[in-house]
This record gives structure tokens, C-alpha cells and sequence, in this order.
């Protein structure tokens, strides 16, 4: 299956969980801004997805030909020829820990916080807003992913695939509005429990926690977990968040707009 398919699978599935397994059980399923995260559910996970994808991946492939036959990296690559299940293994904690990274510079640099801040201006959490992102985003993301594994680790595409399908699906269980908790998991794994409290509105526990896409294992090693797991936060979004647009289209020129004020001293 296309990931599109498995993406409309995937959300059809969370959307269902949430009704028979609610975490708040006042949020009401048509709330506000639904329809503008279906729109970056269908643009970010389809169109722009398989767009960024088929471009920075190839790419990333011929670069690192290139670099081989120039005597520049070795002709096999870490996972060349190795069992696909160790492939999607190191994929997975590979690929996470890269977007760790990331997500963690989406929060400390300010240019790209920019961006990261529409996703974050969602008040109300369900599995929806997993994708509601800039497309900006996609592209940091891609290119900070696809390239170390390609010169790196090489492999088939096949366990890339699943890890990013998985991935797909732990994101929407993130972001999920479902009572579910994981146990003495949570020392490994993230959950809606804990993200939950990454989009916190407010600065307790620091501004920047809980940066974990499926493994909540990094932020526990490197100290950026915070989790009262006796209550949720009192306000989901950012500080400040009534200056993002309630619209699409202006929330997508929203940072670029900040940026050209910016530059220009307005």
C-alpha cells in the first residue's frame, strides 16, 4: 500500500479509538480548527510528503554514489545486505533520535520556531493534529533525515518505509485524545500522556520538554523530560499563540510574514 493509504487507515482508526476510549471526554469531536488540520493532513502527508520525499531521497542515494566511486565513503553501507529486520530496527531508533534532534532545534532556534509554532497553536489535542505542521517543517525534516541515512547506514527502502509508517502511527498515538496508559513503558516509549504536556501552554518544567516522536527514552537521557503524571496542563498551545491566524492560508504565511517584518525593523 501507498503511505497515503496507509495514512487514511491509520487516522480512520485513531479517530474510531477516540470515541471508544476518550482521555476528555467534553472535547467535542467537530472542534474548532478541524478542518484546517484535515487540510495539512491531506497537503503534508500526501501531496507535499510524497513531493519532499521523492526528490531529497533520491538525491540523498546519488550523493552518496557519488561520494563512493569518488573513494569518499565505502562502497556498502552499514545495513547493506543485512536482515530487514535489523534494518527496521536501526532504522527506527535511528531515524528517532535524528528527529529528537530536530524537534529540538524547532524550539531553540527562532527562525524555525516560527514555523513550529503552528503547530503548536492547536488548543484542543486529538490524533488530527499530528499533521498540522508548516510545510517548512517537511523540508528541515527530510533533508536532516534522509541524507545521514543514506551516507551512513544505506539499506533497502522497504524497512524505511515501515519505520516511517510506524512512526506515523505512534505520532497519532501522541497527539491521540485516548485514556491509555502505557505503564513502566513510559521510561521508553512516549505517549499521549506525556506529549501532552510538550504542547503546554505555559513555561513550568522549562519552555522546551518532551521533544520524543516514539521514543521518550531520549529525553530522559538527556534531561529534557518533564511529566507530572498526576494531572494534564492546564492549557494546550504556546505563550502568546492568539497572534497565529485561525485560517490556513494565513497561518502558512504567518512565519514568513514574522521573518519579512522582522528583517525589515517593522
Amino acid at each position: 500500500m501507498t503511505y497515503w493509504i496507509w495514512l487514511a487507515v491509520i487516522s480512520l482508526a485513531f479517530a474510531l479509538f477516540e470515541r471508544v476510549l476518550p482521555a476528555r471526554r467534553d472535547q467535542p469531536v467537530l472542534r474548532p480548527q478541524l478542518g484546517n488540520d484535515l487540510f495539512y493532513l491531506a497537503f503534508n502527508g500526501h501531496f507535499w510528503a510524497v513531493l519532499t520525499g521523492g526528490v531529497i531521497a533520491p538525491l540523498a542515494m546519488h550523493t552518496r554514489d557519488h561520494l563512493a566511486a569518488a573513494s569518499l565513503l565505502p562502497e556498502t553501507a552499514l545495513l547493506d545486505g543485512r536482515h530487514v529486520v535489523i534494518q527496521f530496527a536501526v532504522y527506527l531508533v535511528a531515524s528517532d533520535f535524528l528527529q529528537w534532534c530536530v524537534h529540538n532545534l524547532l524550539h531553540r532556534v527562532p527562525f524555525l520556531w516560527q514555523f513550529h509554532k503552528v503547530h503548536h497553536s492547536v488548543h484542543q489535542m486529538d490524533w488530527a493534529a499530528n499533521f498540522r505542521f508548516h510545510w517548512v517543517e517537511l523540508v528541515v525534516y527530510r533533508s536532516l533525515l534522509y541524507v545521514p541515512i543514506a551516507l551512513v547506514l544505506g539499506g533497502d527502502a522497504g524497512p524505511l518505509f515501515a519505520v516511517a509508517v510506524f512512526a506515523t502511527a505512534w505520532g497519532h498515538f501522541n497527539h491521540a485524545n485516548v485514556n491509555v496508559d502505557i505503564g513502566p513503558l513510559a521510561r521508553i516509549f512516549n505517549s499521549p500522556r506525556m506529549h501532552l504536556w510538550h504542547h503546554d501552554a505555559s513555561t513550568e518544567g522549562g519552555p522546551a520538554k518532551n521533544f520524543g516522536i516514539v521514543f521518550s527514552a531520549w529525553d530522559w537521557i538527556f534531561r529534557t523530560a518533564y511529566w507530572p503524571r498526576e494531572r494534564p496542563p492546564e492549557r494546550i498551545g504556546y505563550a502568546g499563540d492568539a497572534e497565529m491566524p485561525r485560517d490556513v492560508v494565513r497561518q502558512v504565511v504567518f512565519p514568513l510574514a514574522r521573518r519579512a517584518a522582522a528583517s525589515t525593523g517593522e
